[in-house]
């Protein structure tokens, strides 16, 4: 469905470039979900943004890599044919429904307007398939509820416009930006069982982006751990959740909260995610890691194969726990 190959997308900064994404790749099957993980500036969103062919240009630059959808690369086409593939075949979900909504029409207005762009239909059906995808969310009566402004909503019902937006043209791919991040913990629940059941019944694949590696342990085919604009580890979920690689995975989950650790202080991360204008030589991870060598901060390794599309970028964890080196 998709493939994105050694992309790297650089910000223009006093005195040099800020490489937000540097060399990123990872695919998504038909049908599948895949999880992008990692901390805030990290380069999740502007993966996201430049599969969408919506990141500004300037200040962003494209510097290189590939992105395949269904064969053709998204990075040559022109922008009359990427709106033709935008919405259409691939859609974004985002993160701040109330900043992402527009306050003077309503949500059927918002809703028709994303049908209206790519098909020829009359008034009458398209307020119809609006009406429905509402229906598909879960939104409690649609047929009300298409005449309120995003104000009227709660910041669930919100969300669940949003995605309603984006199914409404019937994507190949959707692409959800941290879509619960602004909601409370029951609602969270709701969205990520919501984009489950709507991914098996549509059979849709879905890219899943998030800071939480504890939001997409019920969705994730996939998973992707993304640092400093560099992929670190992945594999499939079951692996990346028993049996984590990479120390900043195993950070990650450690510092998931849970009924074992409770009255117990939380573990977490100490520092903080590098400048991408000036990221540390060698493993980018290294000045916050417990596992690093003297090698780690001049020599940024490649995968290590742990077997099954498991990979890791931490030949130290590979050499103790697997017995041999890394490649």
């Amino acid at each position: 469905m998709l493939s994105v190959k050694d992309l790297k997308v650089y910000f223009q900064v006093d005195g040099g470039f800020s490489r937000a994404v540097d060399g990123v790749s990872f695919e998504i099957q038909d049908g599948e979900t895949v999880c992008l993980v990692g901390e805030s500036g990290c380069g999740k969103s502007v993966s996201a943004l430049t599969i969408m062919g919506i990141l500004p240009q300037p200040p962003g630059k494209i510097i290189g890599g590939t992105i395949f959808f269904k064969g053709q690369d998204l990075l040559l086409m022109k922008e009359e044919e990427m709106q033709k593939v935008r919405g259409n075949h691939i859609a974004m979900v985002f993160q701040e429904p109330m900043t992402s909504l527009n306050p003077v029409f309503t949500i059927g207005d918002q809703i028709e307007e994303a049908i209206r762009i790519h098909e020829r239909i009359d008034e009458a059906e398209m307020r119809k398939r609006s009406i429905q995808a509402l229906k598909d969310v879960g939104m409690p009566s649609p047929e009300q509820r298409i005449n309120d402004y995003p104000h009227q909503l709660s910041g669930g019902q919100r969300q669940r416009v949003m995605i309603a937006m984006a199914l409404a043209c019937n994507p190949d791919l959707v692409i959800a930006d941290e879509p619960t991040t602004a909601l409370d913990v029951t609602v969270q629940a709701q969205i990520l069982n919501l984009f489950k059941d709507l991914q098996q019944k549509r059979r849709m694949s879905l890219l899943y982006i998030t800071h939480d590696l504890g939001v997409v342990a019920k969705i994730a085919d996939q998973i992707y751990v993304m640092y400093a604009g560099i992929i670190l580890e992945k594999g499939a979920a079951r692996d990346i959740f028993y049996n984590p690689c990479h120390p900043y995975t195993r950070a990650l989950l450690a510092s998931l909260p849970s009924r074992s650790k409770r009255g117990s202080k939380l573990y977490s991360i100490p520092g903080s995610v590098p400048d991408p204008a000036h990221t540390p030589k060698g493993c980018p991870f290294h000045p916050r890691c417990s596992f690093a060598l003297e090698s780690c901060t001049s020599q940024f390794p490649g995968m290590s194969d742990w077997g099954n599309g498991h990979f890791s970028r931490c030949p130290v964890i590979y050499d103790k726990e697997a017995g041999k080196g890394g490649n």
